[in-house]
């Protein structure tokens, strides 16, 4: 676990991770996705690895917390450090519209 506290919440896309409970490894493929009908962020959008996306729907949703072991951490470079920077602004602004939101339903009752 030591591994992922290292890498900060976010790991580069391609990384391959064990996810809790699991048997299969699972490769990143995206980040901060709202699946429809639901008014919650998944950290991160994954496939199976080694087969890879195979159909749309082979694609799903996972939170960092869920990560268990990372087995290969995905491509590093000074483009996608400045994306992981703007990724954290842009989830810091969301969870605070949401804070502020639950504040004001909390007031109004």
């Amino acid at each position: 676990m030591e591994e992922i506290k290292d890498n900060g919440k976010y790991l580069p896309i391609g990384s391959v991770v064990l996810l809790q409970g699991g048997t299969k490894r699972v490769m990143i493929t995206g980040f901060c996705s709202i699946p429809k009908g639901e008014n919650k962020i998944y950290d991160y959008t994954g496939c199976m690895y080694p087969e890879g996306i195979l159909s749309s729907s082979s694609s799903f949703l996972f939170n960092h917390e869920q990560i268990d072991k990372i087995f290969f951490i995905g491509y590093k470079d000074e483009e996608e450090t400045t994306f992981k920077e703007k990724l954290k602004d842009m989830i810091n602004k969301i969870d605070s519209v949401s804070s502020d939101t639950k504040q004001e339903v909390e007031t109004l009752n």
